[in-house]
């Protein structure tokens, strides 16, 4: 037995051409005449979720075969199970009960042998619509193709997947300029790439006009006549006739029917699908799938043929090495592409810029007369001070953190959950999470520390330093380092707001919530080391710990007003004028950053398709 790309074939005779995938066995890309085709059973697939403390089922034994170069749609109604059956048939959240067997291998089991002949297309676009299609695809086969294809055979399977689609004479457009439709294309093409032999598309035709839907599903009959297995979930019924299979779920995922769309109808004894719909939500106790293993009973005596799951036994398990994308190499093209999505968004562009040139002008708002030195004059006696008190330097030291905590948190609030559906279908393909982190780090780091040196350089010009600093030779240096590092933090904390939120919309109030936290926590609007407890809490924002160190450097204990009027030799401990305490104070904020990265690892981690999560 010969094993080719996954496929198993019984003779020396028989020929598969070989097709490219990330990790897959085959170490090149070349033209492919002859299509693998893969069947895939499911036996007694059983989903169910606690929800209250009560058990809700979403699958309920569900069997079914999937034939080789076949279009199969699901329907139902609402909550019937469609989306929670193709997440098990692809792997991405198995069934509590039951196996899915794909050439013989089961596939919760040998998931990385087999997730390049699976692909699914899920509801959202899984795109980044700010680039053009080519653009798009052009990063795709980066991420997804074997380390030993070259350019040019990217580029030529590129243009193959456009051909085969219609988009050549859009392949030079931004996604988000094109239509509905073309946009559902584009998504399907990033999955041609690598010519899965199953493809599951998750609602395609939602939200498209009639005319749209047609082309969706003509679209997927001709990928399945070209020599693939297709599956769609959809609510439309419009076009079943397309399809080889339909499979109906009943209300609590239950088999309704499985067999040809043009019996369907008949089986139910209905005109129309509104009635049996109706059926289904008004007889919520009928027992469909008996009335439907009985139907299949008759038809398998009269034509001795069932379109129920048969058990398969397993092959022997491929020991051909995967050979995926090196972790550096996905690192670079990750980082490539997240430039190209900024740059490509010219308004985003044009607000990193302005978002902290403005933050530093509100800065020089405060006087600069004294800068960070004593006062020596009467001004700070007419504000209730004795005259050598300097009343502005801690006003300047929280102006510049809330420019700091802002612009940090609103670069990466976003980022992770904008673009979830897009990591989670480019982890299961085999992208390093690990990779996917530096990355974002890596960008948007690089971007939040030259805004916090423009910051702190328009706030702290022209302001009167101290001689010299604690550690580093210049005081004016170790203010600066503060800035960038709680910029950079508080980028962090954007991060893990993203990996945390299950919506985009979520985050705005958010953004506004944390650095709410962050500013009242900073120590320099009201003190906080006399209060036990709230001082204890506030050891966990960055803005503490900045504040602290950029407090110890002008020894701000010294030259400003007592922080507790009554009891004026009271000072804040990690406001200590020592080299010591600044570093201690830059080390622990240094060290919250650190732990933002390994909390937004896990983060990402709880969001993966549930096979990856081991990996």
């Amino acid at each position: 037995m010969t094993d080719v790309n996954g496929c198993q074939l019984t003779s020396p005779e028989e020929h598969v051409a070989d097709e490219p995938g990330t990790g897959h066995p085959s170490d090149c890309l070349e033209e492919t005449h002859a299509t693998c085709e893969v069947s895939l059973t499911a036996t007694g697939l059983t989903t169910w979720v606690r929800h209250k403390g009560k058990t809700k089922t979403l699958l309920d034994d569900v069997s079914l075969t999937l034939e080789a170069n076949s279009l199969v749609a699901v329907i139902g109604p609402s909550g019937a199970g469609k989306s929670t059956l193709l997440r098990a048939l692809t792997g991405y959240q198995p069934a509590n009960e039951g196996e899915v067997l794909c050439q013989g291998l089961d596939l919760y089991e040998d998931f990385p042998e087999l997730r390049h002949r699976i692909s699914l297309v899920p509801q959202d676009d899984i795109l980044h619509t700010q680039l053009t299609v080519r653009t798009a695809l052009r990063y795709a086969a980066r991420l997804r193709f074997p380390r030993e294809a070259d350019q040019a055979e990217r580029d030529r399977r590129v243009g193959e997947v456009l051909d085969e689609l219609g988009l050549t004479h859009r392949a030079e457009n931004r996604i988000s300029a094109l239509s509905g439709g073309q946009r559902k294309r584009v998504s399907v093409a990033l999955e041609l790439l690598t010519k899965p032999s199953l493809l599951f598309l998750d609602e395609p035709t939602s939200g498209l006009d009639p005319g749209l839907d047609r082309q969706v599903m003509q679209m997927l009959r001709h990928l399945a006549d070209d020599g693939r297995t297709v599956v769609v979930s959809t609510h439309s019924v419009a076009n079943l006739e397309l399809c080889d299979q339909l499979l109906v779920l009943a209300p609590g995922g239950r088999t309704a029917y499985f067999g040809p769309p043009q019996e369907a109808l008949d089986f139910f004894g209905r005109r129309d699908w509104a009635d049996v719909f109706s059926d289904f939500h008004q007889q919520p106790d009928r027992d469909w799938p008996g009335e439907y293993r009985a139907a299949q009973a008759d038809r398998h005596d009269s034509a001795g043929r069932t379109p129920l799951a048969s058990p398969a036994g397993k092959v022997a398990h491929s020991n051909v090495p995967h050979n995926p994308q090196r972790w550096a190499s996905q690192l670079v093209t990750l980082i490539r592409r997240n430039c190209s999505v900024l740059a490509a968004d010219r308004g985003h562009v044009w607000l990193l810029v302005a978002l902290p040139i403005i933050m530093g002008v509100l800065s020089m708002a405060v006087p600069a007369q004294y800068g960070f030195l004593r006062a020596t004059q009467a001004a700070g006696h007419l504000a209730g001070y004795p005259p050598n008190y300097n009343v502005d330097a801690q006003c300047v030291l929280l102006v510049l953190a809330i420019g700091a905590c802002l612009t940090g948190t609103a670069n990466s609030v976003r980022e992770l959950v904008s673009e979830r559906v897009i990591y989670q279908r480019e982890r299961a393909t085999g992208l390093s999470r690990s990779a996917y982190v530096v990355s974002k780090v890596t960008v948007l780091g690089v971007i939040t520390a030259v805004q916090g040196l423009v910051v702190a350089a328009i706030g702290l010009a022209g302001r009167r330093m101290p001689a010299s600093g604690l550690l580093l030779k210049s005081s004016e240096s170790e203010l600066v380092l503060t800035v960038v590092l709680l910029a950079f933090t508080s980028m962090m904390l954007g991060l893990i707001v993203s990996g945390f939120v299950r919506t985009a919309e979520k985050t705005m109030p958010l953004l506004v919530a944390a650095t709410l936290v962050q500013v009242m926590s900073t120590g320099a609007v009201f003190p906080l080391f006399n209060q036990p407890g709230l001082a204890q809490m506030s050891w966990l924002a960055p803005s503490r710990w900045a504040v602290a160190a950029q407090a110890a450097t002008i020894n701000l204990s010294h030259i400003g007003p007592p922080a507790v009027a009554k009891h004026p030799h009271l000072t804040d401990s990690l406001w200590t004028h020592t080299a010591a305490q600044w570093g201690r104070d830059v080390g622990v904020l240094a060290g919250l950053a650190v732990i933002g990265v390994l909390v937004v690892t896990l983060l990402l981690r709880r969001h993966e398709p549930a096979v990856m999560r081991r990996r």
